[in-house]
C-alpha cells in the first residue's frame, strides 16, 4: 500500500466507528427502544401547541445524528495533541448525555430533572463547537443546528415540565 494510501487510511479509518456509535445513540433513544410517545403517561402531558406533531422528530434527529457524525469523525481526524482526548470525551459526553435524556424524560417520566439534564447537554453542544472551531470549521459548523435543535428542545422540556 502507497504510504498516501496508508495516511488516507489512518485519518479516514475511524468514521465508520464515529457513524456507528451515533447509530447506536439514535437507535437507543429514538428507534423506540427509549421513546414512548403511545404511553397514558406522555400523552396525558400538558404539551404546547408550538410543539412540532410526531412525524417531524424522526427526519430532524436522523438529519441531525449524521451531522454529528461526521463532525465526530472531522475532530478526530483534525484535533491533534491534548485537544483531541478533551474533544473526543466531549463527544462521548454528549452522546451519552443525548440519551439520557431519553430516558430520563420517557422512561423515567422526569420532565424536571430532563429540563436539568438537557442543560448540560446544550452545554456539551457548545463546548464542542468552541473547542473544534480552531483545528475545522467544518466540524463546528456541522453543530450549529444541532445546537438550535437542542436548544429548541430545553425550551419545550421546561414548558412541559412546568405545565405539568
Amino acid at each position: 500500500m502507497s504510504t498516501a494510501l496508508q495516511r488516507a487510511s489512518r485519518r479516514n479509518g475511524p468514521l465508520a466507528g464515529a457513524v456507528i456509535a451515533v447509530c447506536i445513540v439514535a437507535i437507543a433513544g429514538f428507534g423506540g427502544m427509549a421513546t414512548d410517545t403511545t404511553s397514558d403517561w406522555y400523552r396525558g402531558l400538558d404539551r404546547p401547541g408550538w410543539q412540532p406533531p410526531g412525524w417531524v422528530f424522526g427526519p430532524v434527529w436522523t438529519t441531525l445524528y449524521v451531522m454529528l457524525g461526521l463532525s465526530a469523525w472531522l475532530a478526530w481526524r483534525d484535533v491533534e495533541g491534548p485537544d483531541r482526548s478533551r474533544i473526543l470525551g466531549l463527544y462521548a459526553a454528549n452522546g451519552a448525555l443525548n440519551l439520557a435524556w431519553t430516558l430520563i424524560f420517557f422512561r423515567s417520566e422526569a420532565p424536571v430533572a430532563a429540563g436539568i439534564e438537557i442543560v448540560g447537554l446544550l452545554a456539551t453542544i457548545v463546548l464542542l463547537i468552541r473547542g473544534t472551531w480552531p483545528h475545522n470549521r467544518a466540524a463546528a459548523l456541522l453543530l450549529v443546528r444541532y445546537a438550535m435543535w437542542v436548544a429548541f428542545a430545553t425550551a419545550l422540556t421546561w414548558r412541559i415540565a412546568v405545565a405539568n
